[in-house]
């Protein structure tokens, strides 16, 4: 156990207004905790993920010539460790180039098993640079998937990729319309569910669910995008597109295919800053 106050930031990623996109748990570390205290101090935060950074060059964290930090970072849910967090990433580059070093341009994120995240700014918003993941045909898609979302026939394209079940919906009211059953989507882990459409006023929607991980439905997720974006930019054709996450709270992302990496771009708000007495 830290026998000092941990910092503690809430950040709502994929927005620029409070209230709404996906609010991420951040905490600066000056070194690892136990991953048994991780996952504690995420669940006691109560928020889809919670992010853990310690600065790979000293306490204020390294900078190489071109103004760039450099961090270790990992996520957990109230239940576990997960491989890729895009809003928690983009969360805590918000807190390392906004609070903690203003005066950096980017940092780079070295994670265990989804190599190294740059963030850079980009404006008013931050630009995450992160794998793109091509989706497969799913041969057999399992029935707990159909009965999960409510429906007696799943559509006719169900994809697969990183331990996600990707079903392509033909209308954004289809998306919205959904309720899933997360008793059935959870059977189906390790595997979360994102749901996706055209869009209206974008050119596509989704939705995502990870009951199994703890989080019924997750408001607006990164890592589904590294999937959505390519298999989207294939189908319209296009290299950039603007997507919404059409959650209850409901998010956006813009997206640039740049060969095998994808820059997600979104804004951030700072909500909570305070400290943690574990």
């Amino acid at each position: 156990m830290s026998d000092v106050p941990i910092p503690l930031f809430h950040v709502n990623a994929f927005t620029d207004q409070p209230f709404s996109g996906n609010p991420a748990a951040v905490c600066p570390l000056q070194d690892w905790l136990d991953d048994e205290t991780l996952r504690k101090v995420a669940a006691e935060n109560n928020l889809s993920e919670t992010a853990f950074f310690v600065s790979r060059g000293g306490q204020e964290g390294q900078r190489d010539g071109r103004g760039v930090g450099h961090y270790n970072l990992r996520w957990f849910t109230s239940r576990c460790e997960v491989v890729l967090c895009g809003h928690a990433t983009l969360a805590s580059a918000y807190v390392v180039m906004n609070l903690l070093r203003p005066g950096l341009e980017a940092v780079q994120f070295h994670t265990r098993r989804s190599g190294v995240l740059r963030v850079s700014r980009d404006g008013e918003m931050f630009a995450m640079d992160v794998p793109a993941m091509r989706a497969k045909p799913c041969e057999r898609p399992p029935e707990r998937l159909a009965r999960g979302l409510g429906l007696e026939q799943l559509p006719g394209v169900v994809l697969e990729a990183n331990e996600t079940y990707v079903v392509v919906y033909e209308t954004e009211e289809a998306i919205q319309n959904i309720r899933p059953d997360c008793a059935q989507l959870e059977q189906l882990h390790p595997f979360a569910v994102a749901v996706t459409a055209p869009g209206k006023k974008s050119d596509f929607v989704s939705r995502y669910f990870a009951p199994s991980y703890g989080i019924p439905e997750d408001p607006v997720t990164g890592s589904s995008h590294c999937v959505l974006a390519p298999y989207w930019a294939d189908r319209l054709c296009k290299s950039q597109l603007y997507a919404r996450q059409i959650s209850q709270r409901g998010g956006e992302i813009w997206c640039q295919m740049a060969g095998e990496r994808v820059i997600l771009k979104g804004g951030a708000v700072l909500t909570l800053r305070g400290s943690l007495l574990i």
